[in-house]
């Protein structure tokens, strides 16, 4: 949500991030709005005091016994209250249209958020690893997958496509690297273990940005609720409406969840495979913080994803996203991608967002700065650290051998019983 006083002021410098969105200008339709609903507003507060003023004067006309003077001022209070209701109505529908405005406008990037229009303009930021050299033809995961227990076949019967059941050393491949990362972001890294409802409500999805927009790409039930595309709507929102105190700032906190995405804006894309699934798990990462350090804690965000990548020895690269290819709610954000050697490229592994005080205005997540007396909004940021399914995918394909097993990231030793080979059944 976009704060209505910033664009009365700097209605330039709006149009002009919104073109680095590559959006046309709109500063002047909503404060067109925005005037009339102020206007409206204005109406009725000067309409409720002249019926409240008129009343009193009813009463002291009639005991002047100024009959005249009574009945002028009934009349006046009558077709008053005739009005007040039409301007009320007025003021609702005008005050919802200016919101549903703004809410429908994604954030505006931050200065050194690189201009571009897709991922074309991305810009490298650095490398880690070297790509491992093959004596043999890497294979692609879903070739060689299912002899190791990726049961694509199992999961279509159940669910239909991407749904995938994983078997025997694949599902304790993939429980051993949820927790892997789960405990590293917790006890290295600081984040709370939070376990959080997979149902949310409307004003949660709108509070994180993906409603009204987005709900294509959602799953929703019968009873009007909506599964979490991603644990970052239900953490960020335990702030919603709340003003938090701000000697417990920052605020930071990571859940394992499992995940469902329509993917409705993906079709034909990684329909083969474990990469693009409707149901998938992912360690989420959220941090909730005052506006100066949010930067910092962005910085500090990415670094807990990576030292995922680097103690699973997995070649990534960190990129710094364009305006044009961030998501709705970011002013900025880094992505991590990691090396596939079926597709000799980079792919993304997580996205790591500073989405400044986005959120929290939709939110109303406010806290109050020592030594003031007014509240001010707070700054949220959310990444993956890591999408569980993702990383099992570079696994296999980055450790995997010419005889179709794979051998096991050292990482992993003490969450995989003893297994240090997944080998073909």
């Amino acid at each position: 949500m976009h704060d209505i006083r910033f664009i009365r002021e700097n209605p330039a410098a709006f149009d002009a991030a919104l073109a680095r969105r590559g959006l046309t200008p709109l500063s002047g339709e909503i404060l067109a709005t925005d005037e009339r609903s102020r206007a409206i507003k204005t109406e009725l507060q000067q309409g409720q005091a002249r019926r409240n003023e008129a009343s009193k004067l009813i009463g002291q006309a009639m005991a002047a016994k100024d009959i005249a003077t009574a009945d002028a001022l009934k009349a006046e209070v009558a077709a008053l209250k005739d009005r007040l209701p039409a301007l009320e109505a007025e003021d609702r529908e005008t005050g919802e249209a200016l919101n549903a405005m703004l809410a429908a406008i994604p954030n505006l990037p931050a200065d050194d958020v690189p201009d571009g229009s897709d991922e074309t303009d991305n810009v490298e930021l650095s490398r880690w690893g070297k790509p491992r050299a093959f004596d043999f033809t890497p294979q692609d995961h879903a070739d060689f997958g299912p002899a190791l227990g990726l049961d694509f076949e199992g999961g279509a019967a159940l669910s239909g496509a991407r749904f995938t059941a994983l078997r025997g050393q694949m599902a304790r491949l993939h429980r051993a690297l949820a927790q892997y990362m789960l405990d590293t972001q917790t006890s290295a890294n600081g984040y709370e273990e939070t376990a959080v409802p997979l149902l949310v409500r409307d004003e949660a999805l709108f509070g994180t940005g993906q409603l009204p927009k987005f709900a294509e790409d959602l799953f929703r039930t019968t009873d009007g609720r909506w599964l979490i595309p991603t644990a970052e709507v239900s953490l960020t929102n335990l702030v919603a409406q709340q003003i938090v105190p701000a000697e417990s700032l920052p605020v930071r906190l990571t859940a394992l969840t499992p995940c469902f995405r329509s993917e409705a804006g993906s079709a034909g894309r990684d329909t083969r495979g474990f990469i693009r699934q409707h149901q998938f798990e992912k360690v989420e990462l959220v941090a909730i913080c005052a506006p100066e350090h949010s930067d910092a804690e962005h910085e500090r965000m990415c670094a807990a994803a990576e030292g995922i990548l680097q103690a699973l020895a997995l070649p990534y690269r960190k990129m710094l996203l364009c305006a044009g290819d961030m998501g709705f709610g970011a002013r900025k954000t880094y992505d991590l991608e990691v090396w596939l050697p079926s597709q000799q490229t980079y792919r993304e592994i997580s996205s790591v967002s500073n989405c400044g005080d986005f959120q929290a205005r939709r939110m109303n997540a406010r806290y109050k700065p020592e030594g003031e007396k007014a509240t001010r909004f707070l700054h949220t940021l959310n990444g993956s650290g890591l999408a569980v399914g993702r990383t099992l995918v570079a696994v296999l394909e980055n450790y995997q051998q010419a005889d179709g097993s794979v051998t096991v990231p050292e990482a992993l030793a003490p969450y995989m019983g003893g297994i240090t080979i997944l080998r073909p059944r």
